[in-house]
């Protein structure tokens, strides 16, 4: 099944083409590396996905329906994009991981975020720290965090482990892994190769804009 379809997608700034004529079918269940030089449109791409941007031209299809008939809120509800560069708002961590449930009218549930806590390294301890005390891994894996306190349908991720040593990139690596495994279809921008081989299914190249290639890993 076909969770999301790009068509004919293009995308301007400042009268500059980004996005060229983007099209791309991306299957439920898919685990996809995104790479490409700088410039090339890849965080653009992941950005229009997550319903941040309005596109120039084409069409945008969630579980085969266009991205114009959702509501934006409940879309984004179920396509979760982590940016690179971590946005913590408020003053503490709590507030960060409280959020997702508050803008479900439900309650804070402390034991599903203590075990995403544990899975990424983190004592629950740090609920309580002020936001411009953490490091920048710890603001990366707390980023992370909020978006996968619930799980969304759609992953999107923009170099989420480029703030971590080894260790907790492995760590973000194999939560990533298991949720895919569990159908959380994912999205992943990466600049090392050896990561966009690593529990990828499928990696794509962008050049200038575009698609340039297409390509099945086999991890067997």
């Amino acid at each position: 099944m076909k969770i999301l379809e790009i068509k004919d997608l293009q995308y301007k700034s400042n009268n500059t083409n980004i996005l060229n004529g983007i099209n791309l079918s991306v299957e439920k269940g898919d685990c996809i590396s995104i790479v490409g030089q700088s410039g090339s449109g890849k965080s653009t791409l992941l950005k229009v996905c997550a319903d941040l941007l309005e596109i120039s031209k084409g069409d945008i299809f969630y579980k085969e329906i266009n991205y114009k008939e959702y509501d934006p809120i409940e879309l984004r509800k179920n396509i979760s994009y982590c940016i690179q560069l971590p946005h913590l708002f408020g003053n503490t961590v709590y507030e960060n991981l409280e959020f997702p449930f508050k803008i479900r009218n439900e309650k804070f549930n402390n034991t599903r975020v203590k075990a995403l806590l544990e899975s990424f390294n983190l004592d629950e301890s740090i609920l309580c720290k002020d936001i411009n005390s953490l490091s920048g891994g710890e603001k990366q894996r707390i980023s992370i965090i909020r978006n996968l306190v619930y799980t969304p349908d759609i992953l999107l991720l923009d170099e989420a482990t480029s703030a971590l040593d080894n260790d907790n990139a492995k760590r973000v690596e194999e939560h990533i892994k298991q949720l895919n495994l569990r159908g959380t279809t994912v999205l992943w921008i990466t600049h090392s190769m050896e990561q966009s081989k690593g529990i990828f299914n499928k990696r794509i190249a962008l050049w200038e804009g575009k698609v340039q290639n297409m390509e099945v890993i086999n991890n067997g």
